[in-house]
């Protein structure tokens, strides 16, 4: 890769941050952790399947029906 290329520039410039950072590591757990959080415990308890428990197996027949129906 091109030394000059804009996405080789940018890469270098957060690798070498972090790189010199004493507190790099950590920052990036705490980051894992908080993303591990928003998108496995949220969904889980916040966000159900509303598809899969209202169509029960027939997910574009019920997309299809609704549609139709606030159309209307």
């Amino acid at each position: 890769m091109k030394k000059d290329n804009f996405a080789y520039r940018v890469f270098d410039l957060y690798y070498d941050g972090f790189r010199n950072m004493r507190l790099g590591r950590t920052l990036w757990a705490i980051i894992l952790i908080k993303l591990f959080i928003i998108f496995a415990v949220l969904k889980v308890f916040f966000f159900p399947n509303f598809l899969k428990e209202q169509a029960k197996g027939d997910e574009a027949g019920y997309v299809a029906t609704e549609l139709v129906e606030r159309a209307q």
